[in-house]
């Protein structure tokens, strides 16, 4: 065979595909930026091997009537960790599989390793597979954790084909691989990390959830932006995604699922970093208000929802004069776009200007509140700190604020109510709406409002 019929063989054979490493965007030249997603500098070669007919794994089952299918002697695992399991929606479903996402040292790998430390106390065989980590470095952590069963089996490596190997004749209940992005499979010649064997690794362990029952945590490593690396693909193909989020300076941690096809995506779990691991907080209203100051101007607390969980949260406003020719707006927790819009209601509907103001609003204890129910804590916590006036300590607000300055009702206005009186709230303002609906609790005297301008009134009245 000569050199140039070699070569056409070789070509047939492999080819080198461009793939963005954000979003997998397939070209056949480099491009410096991708067309699909906009990242710069994202796209690398990588050598891809057409499968064979030899290759081809077969997936499909047989046809069944739903009334035949018969489900699972137990439909959740509890792992013993309440705030875990909630996150879950309820805790851990047969054959799922799980990716838990986070920032670098936020604390994923000593969170799993606790999962599996309870499930193994449960007797059930598990397996922690790390790519990351040597066998020393994950006993010197479960030292630390008091992580101690004789069912709990750790195996260092980063070949899928290594793994399914021992995977036979260990037969565990429950996988975790810690991370997904430095697994590799010898059927690509790509590096581990790359867009194709994070979804080649990702498949072959979606396929062994389904096909033994085997629920499998999948840990991702985060972009600079706080996705999942990898292809956006990789969320599509598991059946639970969980975003463990906080702030180093802050010791509360949230575990938030984003994606649950067994559960609510509006559950959230909360735990508090200690040296002996993480600890789940079972009243985090309680701890997010204990250092609230007294009697200071720009403070409010709201009840908001997380899923079926009322929180209690604290949130601050600081307006000022500007010394500067463009006034700056500050929102931390909360959605700046959002504070902009009430800033606008502010200036129209009750004259305040706030144009030259410096406005920063923050929620305390490292928290993100996304919900319109907010919308009467920011405006009253920014009309406290504008006008120098503090709002009572025993008062809680809610409801939404539209554009023509009304005061919207918000969804489980009980729900929110009750958990403020617990906590020894005894004044709610609520809009006119939610009061209609809600019986009052005893010791609690709510106060309904239709507009901002009533709002200001019963504020500082």
């Amino acid at each position: 065979m000569s050199g140039e019929e070699g070569t056409a063989v070789m070509s047939k054979q492999t080819k080198s595909l461009y793939i963005c490493q954000s979003c997998g965007y397939q070209t056949l030249k480099w491009l410096g930026r991708c067309p699909d997603c906009g990242q710069w500098n994202s796209i690398v070669e990588e050598r891809v091997e057409p499968p064979g007919k030899e290759s081809r794994r077969s997936s499909a089952g047989q046809p069944q009537l739903i009334d035949a299918i018969s489900l699972a002697p137990r439909m959740r695992l509890k792992t013993g960790i309440q705030e875990f399991d909630r996150a879950l929606g309820g805790g851990v479903v047969p054959g799922s599989l799980v990716l838990i996402g986070g920032d670098p040292g936020i604390g994923k790998s000593t969170l799993i390793l606790q999962v599996l430390g309870r499930l193994a106390q449960e007797g059930l065989r598990v397996l922690y597979l790390s790519g990351e980590e040597s066998a020393q470095q994950i006993k010197l952590r479960g030292e630390r954790l008091s992580v101690h069963s004789e069912t709990l089996y750790v195996m260092t490596g980063t070949c899928v084909e290594d793994f399914f190997g021992h995977l036979s004749s260990l037969e565990p209940d429950v996988v975790a691989v810690d991370s997904i992005q430095t697994i590799y499979t010898d059927s690509l010649a790509s590096a581990p990390g790359s867009v194709g064997q994070v979804r080649e690794a990702t498949s072959r362990f979606m396929t062994l959830s389904k096909d033994s029952g085997i629920p499998i945590f999948l840990i991702g490593h985060v972009t600079k932006d706080g996705a999942i690396a990898g292809p956006k693909v990789l969320e599509h193909m598991v059946d639970t995604v969980l975003y463990f989020e906080g702030d180093r300076g802050h010791v509360f941690r949230i575990l938030r699922a984003v994606k649950n096809r067994y559960g609510s995506t509006n559950e959230i779990g909360v735990f508090e970093m200690k040296d002996s691991g993480l600890e789940e907080v079972g009243n985090p209203s309680s701890l997010f208000l204990e250092e609230r100051p007294q009697n200071v101007s720009g403070s409010v607390v709201i009840p908001c929802l997380e899923g079926t969980r009322p929180l209690l949260v604290e949130i601050q406003a600081l307006v000022g004069p500007s010394p500067f020719g463009m006034p700056r707006r500050t929102a931390v927790g909360v959605d700046p776009n959002r504070v902009s819009l009430l800033v606008a209601v502010l200036g129209k509907k009750m004259g305040m200007e706030l144009s030259d103001q410096d406005i920063f609003v923050n929620v305390t204890g490292g928290l993100k509140v996304d919900e319109p129910a907010a919308d009467v804590g920011i405006v009253s916590a920014m009309m406290s700190s504008f006008t120098d006036r503090p709002v009572d300590q025993r008062l809680v607000v809610f409801g939404e604020v539209g554009l023509a300055g009304e005061i919207r009702g918000v969804a489980q206005p009980d729900l929110r109510i009750r958990e403020a009186e617990k906590l020894g709230f005894s004044r709610c303002l609520l809009s006119r709406k939610n009061i209609q609906r809600v019986t009052t609790p005893k010791g609690m005297e709510l106060i309904g409002v239709a507009s901002v301008k009533e709002l200001y009134d019963a504020l500082f009245e």
